[in-house]
């Protein structure tokens, strides 16, 4: 009999609790209250709502461990990028307001 060969695992990257926690509080958040993306004159922000998206799924890739290989991927859905979108969101929400 033969043994199989089985290509190596890669290493499990840990759950990263901050930007897991920080997508789900995006994530319920505008769920609950969606005027928060929206302008003085009542219309949607798309640019806020880009940037704030972009955080939810970067933490989301982030938190759960998951480091994808493509390093412009990895720099994209990292746990910084999930911090710089939600600063970006921010200001642009302060700024029009």
């Amino acid at each position: 009999m033969a043994a199989t060969h089985t290509p190596a695992e890669p290493a499990a990257s840990p759950i990263r609790l901050l930007p897991l926690l920080a997508a789900i509080a995006i994530m319920l958040g505008i769920t609950a209250w969606p005027h928060a993306l929206s302008g003085p004159s009542g219309s949607a922000d798309h640019r806020a709502a880009m940037a704030l998206f972009w955080a939810m799924s970067a933490g989301f890739v982030s938190g759960v461990g998951f480091r994808p290989r493509f390093a412009l991927w990895r720099a994209g859905f990292s746990g910084l990028a999930c911090f710089i979108g939600i600063a970006l969101a921010a200001l642009r929400l302060l700024l029009i307001h």
